[in-house]
């Protein structure tokens, strides 16, 4: 070995060392099993059901691994080398710092070692069942390892690391939990058809099974299904028991009043119109029949009020804005006396929610009251751009806010029920800017039939127990945390790459969209905006991410197990190959047919048809090897590939091909500049522009960061970009920036070119008119500047904001033809 080989090789030994060394010293062991024996746990007698469960899934997990199942022994004290579990309030647990850590917390746990035993203590019962649940995650059992089939590795050695110091955990939303919806063509079929077909229905035993899912996500409220495909979760018997059970908190939506699901309840030839003007006494009885139901039971609930029309309408029978408003005012009154008087109760002890949703926001602008205590839950616009945050003055309510987001869309301009492909940057930002601005109290995400939307609610959720778990620049390397776990170290840096692309593509236009359809009234598929050389290159990203994951996938099926293991194989198809190559199929579909429609070639245009009509074949193929054979038939009827029958699902007609239409280009991009790429920026002590990596088509979106909303009056934060050009001429500047909301429609933008005179843009939309819908559908607003450039050479584009909030994407330099 020579010198210079020698001294190498010492250095990595000695960081290696090093390493281990911080490692040993700011860590510490617990081995939970070993080819010889597994540890024992350690339970109280009066330990409540749901933490006996909780330990018995843990044991079971661990036996899934090592084939060894640890022994659960009730004792009244410390006695043996082992786990010891169970509330604070335990005989086990009469240490004092354990007590003043834990005592009187809403959900919180510790986890520590001390001396030979490892320690897990809950301040209530979720709060326990949080920690085993956290302890059975850093061992390698994924949440969803029965939703996503996403079976432990087995192993002989099992060895938790922990913080030398332990871990102390608690929340950071007090109600975190799903919305289940439009469920008619996944959830619903599958529970009826497949799983529980006893009840024909989304019933118990489903729920069973989401109930435990929202405890390993550290969740605990839920929304239940309520279209008109589905029976109303309290008329199904066993529901409301199955919630006690699991200490699950139930809710309900933004249209159903007091926990009442008025499309399955409300039976108009028995209660008449759903109409508080003229049927009042009939509304109030419907009401106070399901709270008198609530009192006999043991449920935690959270109360939602006011009224909507029955399913997704406006309040029937009012005649203006002003009599809307007064009539929803004397509503909460009556529902709030109701409550009162039902559950004997001060009503700051009934935890209750308002839903200012569509049209209830105009009634709640225009000065209709809400009691100080209520929680005010604050929606997003449909596409994931929540509409409104709480203002300082309301950041003061009693009762608080929270955020109703969606990662799953029913409704104009489209439905995005198929993929869910919202790109977690955007999730990460909307929801950490709502915490931000106050939005603490209740966090609901609408996750459709929560396949395939794993990643993402696991994101959201993850993000509203902890707020500062993920940070901006934290949003890949969390990914690339999900696909070591769901998969393997050795697959995670390419497919953290593929998801990454996969979320950047669709964000440009999702796949529900590339029809270039609309909905809520539907139209037809037409041409897209893109042009030849965007629909080449989209093409061209979309293959190279099927290869990539073919590639990891042919090693799965020779079993050689090197990249990701054999228990993983039907998890690989669900979380990744599915999303991806379904996905990138609807584009190739699509972007074949723009092709051909741009040649006179007779063979190219038959050529891009059978490319086409191949990628129609591939996404049946793949929903049928879903439903058919994945995990040997055990998620039949789940995955529709034509929810609601729009016309972006159905095979491009033989008659499109027919067709040439030469597309005369007017612009030709010269310059694209990632937001990021500023030359020079003009920003406070307080408030600075940063990157978001993982955020808009660039990936790179910056935004003025903390998120609290501020006013700039005077010194307006700026950013400056710099181009060349080779000709003189006439160009358009394209400023791309996020739809993002600001609570009065206020966003601005001006826009200097070289120091010239600036102009001013103002970019938000009011209500749904055209240019939000197509806002929303490509993921921007596009500011258009154009500019006679007499110089050629560098010329700089300087761009400053009213408020923070406003989000730029990208920069294009367009010189026109």
């Amino acid at each position: 070995m020579n010198k210079k080989i020698f001294i190498e090789f010492l250095l990595i030994f000695m960081f290696l060392c090093i390493s281990s060394y911080c490692q040993d010293k700011n860590s510490v062991n617990f081995t939970i099993a070993n080819p010889n024996q597994s540890a024992s746990i350690y339970i109280d007698k009066n330990t409540d059901p749901l933490i006996v469960w909780a330990v018995n899934e843990l044991a079971d997990d661990v036996k899934e691994m090592t084939g060894k199942r640890p022994e659960i022994i009730e004792t009244a004290a410390f006695s043996k080398k082992g786990i010891y579990i169970g509330e604070v309030s335990s005989h086990l647990f009469k240490s004092k710092s354990i007590q003043k850590e834990l005592g009187n917390q809403w959900e919180k746990f510790s986890i520590k070692k001390e001396k030979e035993n490892l320690i897990i203590a809950g301040s209530d019962v979720r709060g326990t069942v949080y920690a085993v649940f956290e302890i059975a995650e850093r061992l390698g059992i994924s949440p969803w390892k029965w939703w996503a089939d996403v079976y432990p590795i087995k192993k002989e050695n099992v060895t938790l690391q922990l913080p030398k110091y332990g871990i102390i955990s608690s929340p950071s939303v007090q109600y975190r939990g799903i919305f289940l919806n439009d469920e008619d063509w996944g959830l619903q079929p599958w529970a009826a058809k497949t799983f529980e077909k006893e009840t024909g229905d989304i019933g118990p035993k489903t729920y069973e099974k989401i109930f435990q899912l929202l405890l390993r996500l550290k969740a605990n409220t839920i929304w239940p299904a309520m279209h008109p495909s589905t029976k109303g979760f309290f008329t199904l018997s066993g529901n409301k028991e199955m919630a006690q059970k699991y200490h699950m908190i139930i809710g309900s939506s933004h249209a159903e009043p007091m926990l009442r699901n008025n499309v399955d309840e409300w039976k108009p030839k028995i209660h008449g119109d759903y109409n508080y003007f003229t049927n009042k006494t009939n509304v109030d009885q419907y009401w106070q029949d399901r709270l008198d139901e609530l009192k006999s039971a043991q449920n935690e609930t959270i109360i939602t009020l006011g009224m909507r029309g029955v399913h997704d309408s406006k309040m029937e029978g009012a005649k203006d804005l002003k009599e809307s408003v007064d009539m929803v005012e004397k509503i909460i009154l009556n529902q709030r006396e109701m409550l009162s008087n039902t559950f004997k109760k001060p009503l700051k002890e009934i935890p209750q929610a308002f839903v200012p949703y569509k049209e209830v926001l105009e009634l709640y602008d225009n000065g209709l009251k809400v009691p100080d205590d209520i929680t005010l839950v604050w929606p997003d616009d449909n596409y994931g751009y929540i509409r409104r945050l709480s203002n300082e003055e309301e950041q003061k309510r009693t009762g608080g806010s929270g955020v109703y987001y969606h990662i799953s869309y029913w409704g104009r301009p489209h439905d995005y029920l198929w993929l869910s492909t919202t790109q977690p940057g955007l999730i990460w930002y909307e929801m950490t800017k709502a915490y931000e601005n106050g939005a603490k109290k209740m966090w609901i995400v609408n996750v459709g039939d929560i396949k395939p939307a794993e990643y993402n609610t696991e994101l959201f959720l993850d993000l509203a127990w902890d707020i500062n778990s993920i940070k901006s620049d934290g949003i890949n390397q969390y990914l690339k945390n999900w696909t070591t776990r769901e998969f393997s170290p050795e697959t995670a840096n390419d497919l953290t790459a593929v998801f990454e692309e996969h979320y950047r593509l669709a964000f440009l236009r999702k796949p529900e969209y590339m029809g270039w359809s609309q909905t809520e009234p539907t139209t037809q598929i037409k041409l897209s905006d893109f042009t030849e050389e965007e629909c080449l290159k989209r093409i061209k990203a979309y293959e190279n991410l099927v290869n990539k994951i073919g590639n990891l996938y042919s090693t799965v099926a020779v079993d050689t197990g090197s990249f990701v293991p054999d228990e993983r194989e039907n998890a690989f198809f669900q979380l990744v190959i599915y999303p991806i190559e379904a996905a990138a199929n609807m584009n190739y579909k699509f972007l074949s047919w723009n092709l051909a429609s741009r040649t006179a070639d007779v063979n190219q245009k038959n050529k891009y048809e059978s490319l086409s009509n191949q990628a129609y074949s591939k996404i049946k193929e793949l929903t049928d090897f879903y439903n058919e054979k994945l995990s040997n038939g055990k998620w039949n009827q789940m995955m529709s590939m034509h929810p609601r029958n729009l016309p972006v699902f159905d095979a491009v007609k033989k008659a499109e091909f027919s067709k040439e239409v030469p597309v005369q280009e007017t612009s030709k991009a010269v310059k694209f500049i990632n937001a990021n790429q500023f030359i020079s920026k003009n920003e406070s002590k307080e408030y600075q522009w940063k990157a978001i990596n993982g955020l808009g088509y660039s990936n790179n979106a910056i935004t003025l960061f903390p998120f609290k909303h501020t006013y700039f009056k005077t010194e307006k934060p700026a950013v400056s970009y710099e181009f060349e050009i080779e000709n003189t001429g006439d160009y358009e500047i394209e400023i791309h920036l996020l739809p993002t909301h600001s609570n009065n429609f206020d966003h601005e933008i001006e826009v200097q070119i070289d120091g010239n005179k600036s102009q001013l843009f103002l970019i938000n939309t009011k209500d749904r008119d055209k240019t939000w819908k197509e806002n929303v559908l490509q993921n921007g607003v596009i500011v258009k500047l154009p500019v006679t450039i007499a110089n050629k050479g560098k010329h700089t584009i300087t761009m400053n904001v009213n408020q923070n909030g406003i989000v730029l994407d990208y920069i294009t330099v367009k010189v026109k033809i």
